[in-house]
C-alpha cells in the first residue's frame, strides 16, 4: 500500500473510534472475506459554501463506538453485522488544499476494496468524492455496468463553480462529460430550492438524467417515487451505486451541512428509503456525504449520517437474507 494513501495524516484524518466498533483493517490482505469496508474520506476542499465536512467521518464514527445500539434492527429484526462481515478500513488520507490528489488517494483505497471483492461504504467529506468513485466504478464495470441512485437537494451537475470544474457541485457533470457515467443510468431524488437552473436541467435532460424533486414526492408519495427509481436503476444495470448527501434531509434533521435547503425529507423517510433501496438493488458502492460538524447542533447531523449508513447495511443484510423491504 502506498504511503501516499495511509501515511502522515493531517490532524482531522485518521481514526478515533471505528465505525460501529467494527474491526479495524488497514492492509488489503485483511479484506479477504469481507463484505463491506467502511472508508473515511475526510476532505472538503471541493466545498463552495460552509466548510468543515473534513470532520464528518470522525463525527459519524463517534456516535456508536461499540456497535451495540440498534441491534438487532427494531423494524426488521435483522442484525446487519451478523449477516454481513463489515470492517473499518480507515481513512484515505487527504492532501489538504489539493483536491485532485485527495481524489486519487481515495481512488486507490476504493480499488483495494473492490479488488478484495468487498463493497466500499464511504463516509464523507464533500460530495466531490463521487467523482473518483464513479471513475473507479467505470474502470471496473464499464460505464454501462452500473447505475446510480442519488439522494440530494442539489443535482451536482454544474459545469463549474466559481471557475473550478471539479468540486462538490460538479461530480456527476464531470463524470458524464469524461465518459465515466452514462446520463441515462442515474436517477436523483429530493431535488429542491433554486439550483440548478434551466441551463443545467436542459443539459441533464439531453444526457438522459432522471430526477424526482421534492414537490413530486409531496404529490405522489415517497413510496411511488422509490418504486420508479428502483425500477429504473435495475433496468439500466445489474449493480448500483447509492450516494446520499445528508442535505437531502430538511435542515430540522440535518443542520450541520454546508448548503442546507428547507423542505427536505424527514429522517424517518430517509431511513425507510435506505432500507428499501439497499434491499432491492445489488449495491456495488455507497456513501454518506456532507456531514459538517462545525455547523451541527448536538451532533444530530452526525447521528443522522451514522444511522443512514446503518440503514444501508440493514437493507443489504435483508437482501442477503432473501427479504425485500
Amino acid at each position: 500500500m502506498s504511503d501516499l494513501v495511509r501515511g502522515d495524516p493531517p490532524m482531522h484524518a485518521g481514526l478515533g473510534p471505528t465505525f460501529a466498533g467494527r474491526r479495524l483493517v488497514l492492509e488489503p490482505a485483511g479484506l479477504q472475506g469481507v463484505d463491506v469496508a467502511v472508508v473515511g474520506a475526510p476532505f472538503d476542499d471541493g466545498t463552495s459554501n460552509r466548510p468543515g465536512t473534513r470532520f464528518g467521518p470522525r463525527a459519524i464514527r463517534s456516535w456508536d463506538d461499540d456497535g451495540e445500539w440498534g441491534r438487532p434492527h427494531l423494524a426488521t429484526g435483522l442484525d446487519p453485522f451478523a449477516v454481513l462481515e463489515v470492517v473499518d478500513y480507515g481513512d484515505a488520507v487527504p492532501a489538504p488544499a489539493d483536491l485532485i490528489r485527495s481524489h486519487k488517494q481515495l481512488a486507490t483505497v476504493l480499488r483495494e476494496v473492490h479488488d478484495a471483492g468487498a463493497m466500499p461504504l464511504v463516509l464523507g467529506g464533500d460530495h466531490s468524492l463521487s467523482l473518483p468513485t464513479l471513475q473507479v466504478l467505470a474502470e471496473r464495470f464499464g460505464p454501462d455496468g452500473y447505475s446510480v441512485v442519488h439522494f440530494d437537494t442539489h443535482a451536482d451537475t454544474a459545469a463549474e463553480l466559481y471557475g473550478v470544474r471539479v468540486g462538490h457541485g460538479t461530480p456527476f457533470r464531470v463524470a458524464a462529460e469524461d465518459g465515466a457515467l452514462l446520463g441515462g443510468n442515474i436517477v436523483q431524488i429530493g431535488l429542491r430550492g433554486t439550483w440548478p437552473g434551466a441551463e443545467d436541467f436542459a443539459w441533464m435532460r439531453e444526457q438522459g438524467f432522471r430526477w424526482h424533486p421534492m414537490d413530486e414526492i409531496d404529490e405522489r408519495g415517497l413510496d411511488a417515487v422509490l418504486d420508479d427509481a428502483i425500477a429504473h436503476a435495475a433496468a439500466r444495470a445489474p449493480r448500483t451505486y447509492l450516494t446520499v448527501d445528508i442535505d437531502v434531509l430538511d435542515p430540522a434533521f440535518a443542520p450541520g451541512t454546508g448548503t442546507p435547503e428547507p423542505g427536505g425529507l424527514t429522517m424517518r423517510e430517509l431511513r425507510r428509503a435506505m432500507r428499501r433501496v439497499a434491499s432491492r438493488l445489488d449495491l456495488c458502492s455507497a456513501d454518506v456525504v456532507e456531514v459538517c460538524p462545525p455547523f451541527d447542533v448536538a451532533g444530530i447531523t452526525a447521528l443522522a449520517g451514522e444511522r443512514t449508513a446503518i440503514e444501508i447495511l440493514t437493507g443489504m443484510a435483508a437482501r442477503r437474507s432473501g427479504t425485500a423491504l
